[in-house]
């Protein structure tokens, strides 16, 4: 049987199996097409009485009755145990964008292999949401219509450098890194324009700010290349 994969030109929510507020969940299941869930993140997609799209995964988080309440070809067993579900996941699903929620929340080691994820599949955008904050991978151009004051926090997960305009204090120049020099608790100083020279650095805005992050992430045309090409 072929692999599964999943194309749309819709941004798709995937949910995962972290700690989530119902309010997230539904604020992004409310404005995408197709809502898929990595393993265990089925289980709060049954208790609102949504039904996914498909579930991806090694299947060891999911109960049992949740497994048999979902159609069998909407759920997508991936057996091998060297990637995380929300690897198997993003690694299956090609879309403009991917609202994830239920990814970091709970164990840090999990949200940290999640920042980890999104640096291995650059080309495939995706926003992090919880209850406080949402976090994205930075493309390579971004145009953000923040308001005045705005907290904006530029993390590096490896050496990152770039230019903007926006920011109470300008990254044009800097070398950022993890364990040297990052670029948190900046503010905005008017609407955002960020430049970056490598897909290795994170955004990180208040929750109130989903609506603008999305229609910036969507409205950009510049994109990383997948790794290896």
């Amino acid at each position: 049987m072929p692999e599964f994969t999943f194309t749309t030109k819709d941004i798709v929510t995937l949910v995962g199996g972290a700690p989530i507020r119902t309010r997230d969940l539904f604020d992004c299941t409310e404005i995408t097409e197709f809502t898929f869930a990595a393993d265990g993140g089925a289980e709060h997609l049954a208790e609102v009485n949504v039904m996914p799209n498909g579930v991806i995964g090694d299947f060891d988080s999911m109960k049992e009755a949740t497994r048999l309440s979902i159609p069998a070809d909407r759920l997508h067993h991936v057996s091998e145990q060297n990637t995380t579900d929300f690897e198997k996941c993003i690694s299956r699903i090609t879309a403009p964008l991917i609202l994830g929620v239920g990814f970091t929340t709970g164990r840090l080691d999990h949200t940290l292999t999640v920042f980890s994820t999104l640096m291995g599949f650059p080309s495939q955008q995706c926003l992090l949401v919880n209850d406080e904050e949402i976090v994205f991978l930075a493309p390579p151009v971004l145009d953000l219509d923040l308001p005045l004051g705005m907290r904006f926090s530029i993390f590096p997960m490896g050496h990152a450098t770039g230019r903007s305009t926006g920011l109470e204090w300008p990254i044009d120049g800097l070398n950022l890194s993890p364990g040297g020099r990052t670029g948190v608790s900046n503010q905005t100083s008017g609407a955002v324009h960020l430049e970056m020279d490598h897909p290795n650095a994170l955004v990180m805005l208040p929750r109130e700010m989903l609506d603008v992050a999305i229609a910036g992430l969507m409205e950009s045309d510049a994109r990383w290349p997948a790794h290896g090409k």
